[in-house]
């Protein structure tokens, strides 16, 4: 967890601090002076044989992009805050997915969200060009809408 990650960064902080100086600090993949892709400080990612990303990596990444889509959603819908989780969670996804614009093109879907009337908001998502592209995904998530049950 976080406190592991800090006692860890503490006993490596010079040598942490001399590689960001030397090999540069990345936001954004990038091709090296080798052709690899790389990332982060020197991190090759490259699919011809880099050393990619640990699951435990993918799940810090990814925690932190639940946190933000989540605190998204909160800011931007009035409504998001008073949904239970497995709704809260179906309009993540959907977030997740296609991204908070187009998400917000979803007018009269939002609009049956924001009323509870939460099988008029599943037909709305249902009745998409999102949802004949993600097939069975759409299916999952608006059966979720409709009761409330993951």
């Amino acid at each position: 967890s976080m406190d592991l990650f800090k006692r860890r960064y503490a006993k490596m902080s010079k040598i942490i601090e001399m590689l960001r100086k030397h090999e540069g600090v990345e936001t954004h993949a990038y091709k090296c002076t080798a052709d690899k892709t790389t990332i982060g400080v020197g991190r090759n990612i490259d699919p011809n044989g880099g050393i990619g990303l640990s699951n435990d990596e993918i799940d810090y990444l990814l925690a932190n992009d639940v946190e933000r889509v989540d605190a998204e959603l909160f800011q931007v819908f009035s409504w998001y805050d008073d949904l239970d989780d497995p709704r809260k969670d179906a309009i993540m996804d959907m977030c997740f997915n296609m991204g908070l614009p187009r998400l917000m093109q979803f007018k009269k879907a939002l609009g049956a969200m924001s009323a509870k009337n939460y099988d008029s908001a599943a037909v709305e998502f249902l009745d998409s060009r999102w949802a004949k592209q993600v097939g069975q995904r759409a299916i999952s998530i608006t059966d979720i809408i409709r009761s409330g049950e993951s």
